[in-house]
Protein backbone atom coordinates (compact mmCIF):
# COMPACT_ATOMS: atom_id res chain seq x y z
CA UNK A 1 0.00 0.00 0.00
CA UNK A 2 1.35 3.28 -1.11
CA UNK A 3 1.90 6.21 1.47
CA UNK A 4 0.79 9.47 0.63
CA UNK A 5 2.04 13.04 1.50
CA UNK A 6 1.55 16.51 0.27
CA UNK A 7 5.19 17.11 -0.34
CA UNK A 8 8.00 14.98 -1.54
CA UNK A 9 11.23 16.60 -0.56
CA UNK A 10 14.23 14.58 -2.39
CA UNK A 11 17.53 15.17 -1.03
CA UNK A 12 19.02 15.65 2.10
CA UNK A 13 21.82 18.49 1.57
CA UNK A 14 21.31 21.91 2.57
CA UNK A 15 19.02 22.63 -0.14
CA UNK A 16 16.53 19.94 1.20
CA UNK A 17 17.23 20.92 4.81
CA UNK A 18 16.29 24.65 3.69
CA UNK A 19 12.91 23.64 2.21
CA UNK A 20 11.98 21.31 4.63
CA UNK A 21 12.71 24.06 7.78
CA UNK A 22 10.58 26.09 5.26
CA UNK A 23 7.68 23.92 4.84
CA UNK A 24 7.68 23.02 8.67
CA UNK A 25 7.50 26.95 9.31
CA UNK A 26 4.19 26.65 7.26
CA UNK A 27 2.69 23.54 8.90
CA UNK A 28 3.04 21.85 5.16
CA UNK A 29 3.02 18.09 5.61
CA UNK A 30 6.19 16.41 3.86
CA UNK A 31 9.09 14.15 3.93
CA UNK A 32 12.38 14.38 2.65
CA UNK A 33 14.33 11.50 1.54
CA UNK A 34 17.79 11.00 1.27
CA UNK A 35 20.15 7.93 0.11
CA UNK A 36 22.45 7.78 2.12
CA UNK A 37 22.97 10.22 4.94
CA UNK A 38 22.19 14.07 5.66
CA UNK A 39 25.32 16.24 3.99
CA UNK A 40 26.54 13.15 2.30
CA UNK A 41 28.54 15.06 -0.35
CA UNK A 42 29.93 17.31 2.15
CA UNK A 43 31.00 14.44 4.16
CA UNK A 44 32.20 11.77 1.76
CA UNK A 45 33.36 13.54 -1.94
CA UNK A 46 35.43 15.86 -0.65
CA UNK A 47 39.29 15.92 0.47
CA UNK A 48 39.73 16.40 4.05
CA UNK A 49 41.73 19.63 4.05
CA UNK A 50 38.52 21.00 1.57
CA UNK A 51 37.21 24.22 3.01
CA UNK A 52 35.00 27.23 1.96
CA UNK A 53 35.77 29.40 -0.86
CA UNK A 54 33.36 32.06 0.35
CA UNK A 55 33.16 33.40 4.10
CA UNK A 56 31.01 32.07 6.81
CA UNK A 57 28.76 35.11 6.86
CA UNK A 58 27.38 33.62 3.45
CA UNK A 59 26.02 30.74 5.50
CA UNK A 60 22.48 31.93 6.00
CA UNK A 61 20.12 29.02 5.78
CA UNK A 62 16.72 30.08 6.33
CA UNK A 63 16.81 30.09 10.38
CA UNK A 64 20.28 29.33 10.56
CA UNK A 65 22.81 31.62 10.04
CA UNK A 66 26.73 31.37 10.84
CA UNK A 67 26.50 32.33 14.19
CA UNK A 68 30.09 31.06 14.91
CA UNK A 69 33.41 32.98 16.19
CA UNK A 70 34.83 33.40 12.71
CA UNK A 71 32.34 35.28 10.14
CA UNK A 72 35.36 36.33 8.17
CA UNK A 73 37.14 32.62 8.00
CA UNK A 74 36.13 29.99 5.96
CA UNK A 75 34.59 26.97 7.48
CA UNK A 76 36.80 23.72 7.03
CA UNK A 77 34.89 20.35 5.91
CA UNK A 78 34.03 18.76 9.20
CA UNK A 79 32.74 22.07 10.53
CA UNK A 80 30.57 22.22 7.16
CA UNK A 81 28.91 19.06 8.05
CA UNK A 82 28.67 20.11 12.13
CA UNK A 83 26.94 23.47 10.73
CA UNK A 84 24.42 21.01 9.07
CA UNK A 85 24.20 18.34 11.45
CA UNK A 86 23.44 21.47 13.85
CA UNK A 87 20.92 22.89 11.40
CA UNK A 88 18.67 19.81 11.24
CA UNK A 89 18.87 19.20 14.34
CA UNK A 90 17.38 22.87 15.19
CA UNK A 91 14.35 21.67 13.85
CA UNK A 92 13.86 18.10 13.05
CA UNK A 93 12.81 17.71 9.75
CA UNK A 94 11.09 14.40 8.51
CA UNK A 95 14.07 13.08 7.54
CA UNK A 96 14.32 9.94 6.27
CA UNK A 97 18.07 8.71 5.82
CA UNK A 98 19.01 5.64 3.85
CA UNK A 99 16.20 5.67 1.41
CA UNK A 100 17.08 5.82 -2.04
CA UNK A 101 13.89 7.43 -4.88
CA UNK A 102 15.25 5.17 -7.71
CA UNK A 103 11.86 6.32 -10.17
CA UNK A 104 9.62 9.32 -9.98
CA UNK A 105 6.35 9.69 -11.88
CA UNK A 106 3.03 10.66 -12.46
CA UNK A 107 -0.23 9.12 -12.81
CA UNK A 108 -3.85 10.22 -11.91
CA UNK A 109 -2.57 9.90 -8.20
CA UNK A 110 0.01 12.32 -8.21
CA UNK A 111 3.40 11.81 -8.11
CA UNK A 112 4.70 8.52 -7.60
CA UNK A 113 7.87 8.19 -5.64
CA UNK A 114 9.18 4.48 -5.96
CA UNK A 115 12.14 4.02 -2.71
CA UNK A 116 13.68 1.17 -1.44
CA UNK A 117 11.55 1.23 1.33
CA UNK A 118 7.94 1.55 -0.57
CA UNK A 119 6.05 3.54 -2.88
CA UNK A 120 5.15 7.28 -1.50
CA UNK A 121 2.70 9.14 -3.81
CA UNK A 122 3.03 12.75 -3.42
CA UNK A 123 0.55 15.91 -4.11
CA UNK A 124 3.82 18.20 -5.12
CA UNK A 125 7.77 16.83 -5.28
CA UNK A 126 11.21 19.14 -4.77
CA UNK A 127 13.99 17.60 -6.05
CA UNK A 128 17.09 18.98 -3.99
CA UNK A 129 19.37 16.32 -5.34
CA UNK A 130 22.06 19.15 -7.04
CA UNK A 131 23.58 19.08 -10.68
CA UNK A 132 26.65 17.01 -9.49
CA UNK A 133 25.93 13.48 -9.95
CA UNK A 134 28.33 11.52 -12.02
CA UNK A 135 31.81 11.05 -11.48
CA UNK A 136 33.05 9.17 -13.90
CA UNK A 137 36.38 9.43 -15.84
CA UNK A 138 37.37 9.97 -19.27
CA UNK A 139 38.20 7.76 -22.16
CA UNK A 140 41.67 8.68 -22.02
CA UNK A 141 41.95 7.35 -18.63
CA UNK A 142 41.92 4.25 -20.23
CA UNK A 143 45.33 4.71 -22.41
CA UNK A 144 47.20 4.71 -19.22
CA UNK A 145 48.92 1.81 -17.86
CA UNK A 146 46.98 0.00 -14.93
CA UNK A 147 49.73 0.43 -12.63
CA UNK A 148 48.84 4.09 -12.44
CA UNK A 149 46.39 5.15 -9.87
CA UNK A 150 43.49 7.36 -11.22
CA UNK A 151 40.97 9.21 -9.26
CA UNK A 152 38.39 11.38 -10.07
CA UNK A 153 38.40 14.83 -7.66
CA UNK A 154 35.73 13.58 -5.06
CA UNK A 155 37.71 10.40 -4.27
CA UNK A 156 40.70 12.22 -3.43
CA UNK A 157 41.55 12.42 -0.09
CA UNK A 158 45.05 13.52 1.02
CA UNK A 159 48.53 13.37 -0.65
CA UNK A 160 49.25 10.18 1.70
CA UNK A 161 46.45 7.94 0.70
CA UNK A 162 48.17 8.65 -3.23
CA UNK A 163 50.96 6.19 -3.65
CA UNK A 164 54.77 7.36 -3.76
CA UNK A 165 55.77 9.57 -6.66
CA UNK A 166 54.93 12.54 -9.04
CA UNK A 167 51.08 13.34 -9.17
CA UNK A 168 49.16 14.37 -12.51
CA UNK A 169 46.05 17.10 -12.03
CA UNK A 170 44.39 17.54 -14.92
CA UNK A 171 42.05 20.65 -14.76
CA UNK A 172 42.42 23.83 -13.02
CA UNK A 173 39.09 24.47 -11.81
CA UNK A 174 38.32 25.09 -8.09
CA UNK A 175 38.69 21.58 -7.32
CA UNK A 176 42.44 20.56 -9.57
CA UNK A 177 43.84 24.27 -8.23
CA UNK A 178 42.88 23.21 -4.70
CA UNK A 179 44.01 19.97 -5.05
CA UNK A 180 47.35 20.66 -7.01
CA UNK A 181 48.17 23.55 -3.98
CA UNK A 182 47.17 20.52 -1.10
CA UNK A 183 49.66 18.43 -3.24
CA UNK A 184 52.40 20.95 -3.25
CA UNK A 185 52.28 22.12 0.29
CA UNK A 186 52.65 18.60 1.02
CA UNK A 187 56.30 18.60 -0.55
CA UNK A 188 54.67 16.12 -3.85
CA UNK A 189 56.01 16.64 -7.25
CA UNK A 190 52.83 18.05 -9.04
CA UNK A 191 52.28 18.07 -12.97
CA UNK A 192 49.06 20.45 -13.59
CA UNK A 193 47.35 20.41 -17.11
CA UNK A 194 46.22 24.12 -17.07
CA UNK A 195 42.38 24.88 -18.69
CA UNK A 196 40.46 28.14 -18.74
CA UNK A 197 38.97 28.67 -15.82
CA UNK A 198 39.35 32.21 -14.39
CA UNK A 199 40.70 33.28 -10.90
CA UNK A 200 39.94 35.56 -8.21
CA UNK A 201 42.14 37.57 -5.51
CA UNK A 202 40.90 36.65 -2.43
CA UNK A 203 41.71 40.19 -0.17
CA UNK A 204 42.16 43.76 -2.36
CA UNK A 205 42.16 46.99 -0.95
CA UNK A 206 41.42 46.09 2.82
CA UNK A 207 38.22 43.96 2.27
CA UNK A 208 37.55 39.92 1.03
CA UNK A 209 36.73 39.98 -2.25
CA UNK A 210 33.43 38.14 -1.44
CA UNK A 211 32.78 41.11 0.56
CA UNK A 212 33.17 43.95 -2.71
CA UNK A 213 31.06 41.60 -4.79
CA UNK A 214 28.36 41.86 -2.01
CA UNK A 215 28.11 44.95 -1.96
CA UNK A 216 28.31 45.61 -5.77
CA UNK A 217 25.17 43.43 -5.94
CA UNK A 218 26.87 40.54 -7.55
CA UNK A 219 25.26 38.25 -5.93
CA UNK A 220 21.61 39.47 -6.40
CA UNK A 221 22.52 39.44 -10.12
CA UNK A 222 19.89 36.71 -11.16
CA UNK A 223 20.37 34.75 -14.33
CA UNK A 224 17.67 36.24 -16.85
CA UNK A 225 20.16 39.60 -16.23
CA UNK A 226 23.18 38.04 -16.74
CA UNK A 227 25.01 38.72 -20.19
CA UNK A 228 25.10 35.29 -21.33
CA UNK A 229 21.82 34.76 -19.52
CA UNK A 230 21.46 30.78 -18.81
CA UNK A 231 24.95 29.99 -20.50
CA UNK A 232 26.53 31.07 -17.69
CA UNK A 233 25.52 27.80 -15.82
CA UNK A 234 27.91 26.20 -17.67
CA UNK A 235 30.56 28.77 -16.63
CA UNK A 236 33.65 27.21 -14.26
CA UNK A 237 34.12 28.95 -10.70
CA UNK A 238 36.78 30.93 -10.19
CA UNK A 239 39.44 29.72 -8.36
CA UNK A 240 40.01 30.66 -4.89
CA UNK A 241 40.95 29.34 -1.32
CA UNK A 242 40.04 30.26 1.84
CA UNK A 243 42.75 27.73 3.20
CA UNK A 244 44.58 29.20 6.52
CA UNK A 245 42.48 31.90 6.43
CA UNK A 246 42.36 32.69 2.81
CA UNK A 247 44.45 33.69 0.14
CA UNK A 248 44.71 33.41 -3.91
CA UNK A 249 45.39 30.60 -5.42
CA UNK A 250 48.39 32.02 -7.92
CA UNK A 251 49.11 29.02 -10.72
CA UNK A 252 52.56 31.15 -11.55
CA UNK A 253 53.79 31.37 -8.14
CA UNK A 254 53.59 27.12 -8.00
CA UNK A 255 55.47 27.08 -11.12
CA UNK A 256 58.37 29.00 -9.76
CA UNK A 257 58.59 26.67 -7.07
CA UNK A 258 58.55 23.73 -9.03
CA UNK A 259 55.01 22.79 -10.09
CA UNK A 260 55.28 21.41 -13.83
CA UNK A 261 52.77 23.37 -15.64
CA UNK A 262 50.75 22.30 -18.88
CA UNK A 263 48.43 23.22 -21.36
CA UNK A 264 45.60 20.97 -21.94
CA UNK A 265 45.87 17.31 -22.08
CA UNK A 266 44.92 16.21 -25.41
CA UNK A 267 46.01 12.90 -25.51
CA UNK A 268 48.01 9.37 -24.13
CA UNK A 269 49.98 7.75 -26.06
CA UNK A 270 51.57 4.70 -24.73
CA UNK A 271 53.34 6.54 -21.79
CA UNK A 272 53.73 9.56 -23.88
CA UNK A 273 51.34 12.48 -23.15
CA UNK A 274 50.53 15.27 -25.34
CA UNK A 275 49.40 18.76 -24.58
CA UNK A 276 47.90 21.55 -26.01
CA UNK A 277 50.06 25.00 -26.57
CA UNK A 278 47.64 27.02 -24.79
CA UNK A 279 49.24 26.96 -21.01
CA UNK A 280 50.39 30.86 -21.62
CA UNK A 281 46.55 31.66 -22.77
CA UNK A 282 45.20 30.14 -19.45
CA UNK A 283 47.36 31.87 -17.49
CA UNK A 284 46.85 35.63 -19.07
CA UNK A 285 43.25 34.65 -19.12
CA UNK A 286 42.79 33.73 -15.20
CA UNK A 287 45.19 36.73 -14.33
CA UNK A 288 43.04 38.88 -17.02
CA UNK A 289 39.64 38.19 -14.79
CA UNK A 290 41.03 38.48 -11.56
CA UNK A 291 42.03 42.41 -12.32
CA UNK A 292 39.29 43.05 -14.39
CA UNK A 293 37.16 42.31 -11.13
CA UNK A 294 39.81 44.47 -9.29
CA UNK A 295 38.92 47.50 -12.40
CA UNK A 296 35.19 46.99 -10.75
CA UNK A 297 35.94 47.02 -7.52
CA UNK A 298 38.54 50.38 -7.97
CA UNK A 299 35.20 52.04 -10.02
CA UNK A 300 33.07 51.28 -7.27
CA UNK A 301 35.14 52.55 -4.87
CA UNK A 302 35.21 55.87 -6.57
CA UNK A 303 31.89 56.36 -7.36
CA UNK A 304 31.12 55.90 -3.85
CA UNK A 305 33.72 57.44 -2.29
CA UNK A 306 34.76 54.62 0.06
CA UNK A 307 38.14 55.23 2.38
CA UNK A 308 39.87 52.29 0.94
CA UNK A 309 43.62 51.57 1.10
CA UNK A 310 45.28 51.78 -2.26
CA UNK A 311 47.09 48.02 -3.31
CA UNK A 312 49.33 47.95 -6.20
CA UNK A 313 47.95 45.22 -8.64
CA UNK A 314 49.37 42.10 -9.87
CA UNK A 315 52.19 41.61 -11.42
CA UNK A 316 53.11 38.13 -12.73
CA UNK A 317 55.78 36.03 -11.01
CA UNK A 318 56.53 33.39 -13.47
CA UNK A 319 55.90 33.29 -17.26
CA UNK A 320 56.16 30.10 -19.18
CA UNK A 321 58.77 29.58 -21.95
CA UNK A 322 57.99 27.34 -24.51
CA UNK A 323 55.47 25.26 -24.20
CA UNK A 324 55.77 21.82 -23.12
CA UNK A 325 53.86 19.61 -25.85
CA UNK A 326 54.95 16.22 -24.46
CA UNK A 327 56.05 13.90 -21.63
CA UNK A 328 56.99 10.57 -21.02
CA UNK A 329 54.99 9.75 -17.34
CA UNK A 330 56.95 6.37 -16.70
CA UNK A 331 60.17 8.53 -17.06
CA UNK A 332 58.85 11.41 -14.75
CA UNK A 333 58.05 8.99 -12.26
CA UNK A 334 54.15 10.32 -12.26
CA UNK A 335 52.49 7.59 -10.29
CA UNK A 336 49.14 8.66 -10.07
CA UNK A 337 46.53 10.78 -11.84
CA UNK A 338 43.38 13.09 -10.26
CA UNK A 339 40.88 14.16 -12.76
CA UNK A 340 39.35 17.09 -11.84
CA UNK A 341 37.22 17.84 -14.66
CA UNK A 342 33.67 18.44 -12.89
CA UNK A 343 30.86 16.16 -12.72
CA UNK A 344 27.67 15.45 -14.77
CA UNK A 345 23.99 15.54 -13.67
CA UNK A 346 22.17 12.33 -14.07
CA UNK A 347 18.17 12.75 -13.74
CA UNK A 348 17.39 9.68 -15.48
CA UNK A 349 15.09 8.69 -12.40
CA UNK A 350 12.59 11.17 -13.25
CA UNK A 351 10.04 10.04 -16.00
CA UNK A 352 8.43 13.26 -15.91
CA UNK A 353 8.73 15.07 -19.04
CA UNK A 354 10.58 18.50 -17.94
CA UNK A 355 14.24 17.97 -19.20
CA UNK A 356 16.05 20.00 -22.48
CA UNK A 357 17.99 18.09 -24.95
CA UNK A 358 20.91 18.18 -23.03
CA UNK A 359 18.96 16.37 -19.93
CA UNK A 360 18.89 19.63 -17.80
CA UNK A 361 15.90 20.54 -16.22
CA UNK A 362 13.43 23.38 -18.11
CA UNK A 363 12.42 25.41 -15.41
CA UNK A 364 11.85 29.28 -14.33
CA UNK A 365 13.29 29.86 -10.93
CA UNK A 366 13.26 26.18 -9.93
CA UNK A 367 9.44 25.80 -10.99
CA UNK A 368 8.36 23.04 -13.96
CA UNK A 369 6.39 23.13 -16.75
CA UNK A 370 4.38 19.92 -14.87
CA UNK A 371 3.01 21.31 -12.00
CA UNK A 372 3.79 20.84 -8.66
CA UNK A 373 7.14 19.58 -10.15
CA UNK A 374 10.33 22.17 -8.20
CA UNK A 375 14.21 22.08 -8.11
CA UNK A 376 16.03 23.58 -5.65
CA UNK A 377 19.84 24.28 -4.93
CA UNK A 378 21.32 24.07 -8.60
CA UNK A 379 24.11 26.01 -9.38
CA UNK A 380 22.84 29.63 -10.72
CA UNK A 381 19.30 28.07 -10.77
CA UNK A 382 18.38 31.96 -10.00
CA UNK A 383 21.10 34.01 -9.31
CA UNK A 384 25.19 32.69 -8.60
CA UNK A 385 24.21 31.94 -4.43
CA UNK A 386 21.62 29.21 -6.02
CA UNK A 387 23.74 26.80 -5.50
CA UNK A 388 25.86 27.88 -2.44
CA UNK A 389 24.81 28.91 1.31
CA UNK A 390 24.37 32.25 0.18
CA UNK A 391 21.61 31.91 -1.79
CA UNK A 392 19.99 28.87 -1.33
CA UNK A 393 17.04 30.22 1.22
CA UNK A 394 16.09 32.99 -1.14
CA UNK A 395 14.97 29.99 -3.67
CA UNK A 396 13.85 27.61 -1.20
CA UNK A 397 11.20 29.87 0.15
CA UNK A 398 9.91 31.14 -3.29
CA UNK A 399 9.61 27.14 -4.06
CA UNK A 400 7.64 27.15 -0.74
CA UNK A 401 5.51 30.19 -2.06
CA UNK A 402 4.38 28.25 -5.25
CA UNK A 403 3.53 25.11 -3.07
CA UNK A 404 1.04 26.63 -1.19
CA UNK A 405 -0.02 28.83 -4.06
CA UNK A 406 0.89 26.38 -7.25
CA UNK A 407 -1.38 28.93 -9.63
CA UNK A 408 -0.30 32.10 -8.77
CA UNK A 409 3.70 31.85 -9.42
CA UNK A 410 2.82 28.93 -12.26
CA UNK A 411 6.53 28.95 -14.07
CA UNK A 412 8.23 31.29 -12.35
CA UNK A 413 6.43 34.32 -12.92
Amino acid sequence: MSERVAVAVVGGGQAGLATSYLLKSRGVDHVVLEKNRAAHAWRSERWDSFCLVTPNWQCTLPGFPYRGADPDGFMVKDEIVAYLEAYAASFEPPLREGTAVSKLTRDDRGFVLATDAGEIVAGQVVVATGGYHRTTLPRLAEHFNPAVTQLHSSAYKNPAALPPGDVLVVGSGQSGAQIAEDLHLAGRRVHLCTGSAPRCARFYRGRDVVAWLDRLGYYELTVDRHPLKEGVRANANHYVTGRDGGRDIDLRAFARDGMQLYGRLTGVHGTRLTFGDDLAANLDHADAVAESIKDTIDAFIAQHGIDAPPEARYTPVWTPGEPVRELDYARAGIAAVIWCIGYGSDYRWIEVPVFDGHGYPRHRRGVTSEPGLYFVGLPWLYTWGSGRFSGVARDAAYIVDCIEAPNALALGS
